[in-house]
């Protein structure tokens, strides 16, 4: 029986400042003749590591990102997710084995893209922001479902460890909405929002208001401290 290896992919959210949800890609040399595809940060997890180390460790070497709080969301365990030829083509190139079957583990996190300068390094020749809603069918692997995942993830479960990452560390409630209908691609009802918003206890208020702004300053709120920290 052939062996399973197993991988990780991780599907890297941001948004920019026209507020345009963005997914961090790699390019990658898939032949000899120099053509690239684009995919997700992804690669196999080693012998000795475990799950989480081993995608913040991926994660780095093919983007120089670090320091980020990434959370797993699924395991993709198609046969045939490795078996396109233009896949086996970029395998052959870096893999001793690859007909071997890969089953991948999806790690997905939300940044602040004005913190995050990615650098490409290992078999990622580059690394870029790239409109999700612009962004082409033809990823690497079964890496458009990966994220197409992950995005459905969100919508279906709201995480405010990730989510905070996206926040300035006192923001307004307006801004908070904003960024949840860009999240859930919906428009949301102000006073609804507010009132299930009010039932968050790692959301905590402040007595501090906008500055610099022309209309009536709005409160800033906060993540509580010991939430961001854990």
């Amino acid at each position: 029986m052939s062996p399973i290896n197993l991988s990780i992919d991780c599907v890297i959210l941001g948004f920019d400042n026209d507020q345009k949800l963005k997914v961090l890609l790699i390019k990658k040399i898939i032949n000899e003749k120099n053509d690239y595809q684009y995919a997700l940060p992804g690669d196999l997890v080693k012998i000795d590591e475990d799950l989480l180390t081993g995608a913040k460790r991926i994660l780095k070497s093919l983007t120089s990102l670090d320091n980020i709080y990434l959370k797993q969301f699924y395991t993709f365990g198609n046969p045939n997710r490795t078996k396109e030829k233009k896949d086996q083509s970029w395998l052959r190139l870096y893999r001793k084995k690859p007909e071997e079957r890969v089953v991948t583990v999806g790690y997905i996190a939300l940044v602040n893209m004005e913190e995050y300068v990615p650098q490409a390094s290992s078999f990622a020749f580059e690394a870029e922001w790239v409109e999700v809603n612009k962004l082409s069918q033809d990823l690497a692997f079964d890496h458009n479902h990966i994220l197409s995942s992950g995005i459905e993830y969100l919508r279906e479960q709201i995480d405010h460890k990730l989510i905070s990452n996206l926040l300035p560390s006192k923001f307004t409630l307006s801004q908070l909405q904003n960024l949840y209908e860009i999240l859930l691609d919906e428009k949301l009802d102000k006073r609804n929002f507010r009132k299930n918003i009010s039932k968050i206890d790692v959301i905590k208020k402040t007595n501090e208001k906008q500055e610099g702004v022309a209309h009536k300053p709005a409160f800033l709120y906060t993540y509580d401290k010991v939430f961001k920290e854990n």
